[in-house]
């Protein structure tokens, strides 16, 4: 059973839908792909994965959490999994172009473009952190919640982006 609720962030309320024990859905309202329907209710086994949820997103909203460890499953096709498992590999604080995330999958150069749209189909946002992907340049582009929620999400964790980038300088 399909289960979901709505939470508010720093960057606007947020639908989280669930279904058994896996969280299947994370979309701020407004975005683009929004779930049309849905419906906010919390009973049964489901309501664990919503509060576990809601629980690890005011940490990391509140700079307490990098890693999530709520068992999450999107839906797509079997590019799209391949490209959200790539996604979740990037670190807190770093970020990666869609042409680096193609050539991680073994992919040609010409494919970056595929890897942007299926980053843009995300049913798990900042979980699957396709914040974190950037176009070639480092400019922000393609965010299904809004370039000002990708913005959001990077200043956040900017201070680990800030901290690797110094070191880099030293060699370390």
């Amino acid at each position: 059973m399909k289960q979901c609720t709505l939470i508010a962030s720093p960057l606007g309320d947020i639908l989280l839908r669930a279904e058994g024990d896996a969280l299947t859905g994370l979309y701020f309202v407004g975005q683009k792909h929004y779930p049309e329907e849905h419906i906010d209710n919390r009973d049964g086994g489901t309501a664990r994965v919503l509060r576990q949820t809601e629980d690890e997103l005011a940490e990391y909203f509140a700079g307490e959490r990098k890693v999530f460890t709520v068992a999450v499953k999107p839906s797509g096709t079997a590019f799209q999994l391949r490209v959200w498992r790539e996604l979740v590999k990037i670190p807190y604080g770093q970020v990666e172009s869609y042409g680096g995330l193609a050539d991680r999958l073994g992919l040609d150069g010409n494919s970056a473009r595929a890897v942007g749209a299926a980053s843009g189909r995300n049913p798990v946002a900042i979980i699957v952190p396709c914040h974190r992907v950037l176009s070639a340049a480092g400019d922000l582009t393609g965010y299904a919640g809004g370039l000002e929620r990708k913005q959001g999400l990077l200043a956040l964790e900017r201070p680990a982006i800030t901290s690797a980038r110094q070191m880099n300088l030293f060699g370390v």
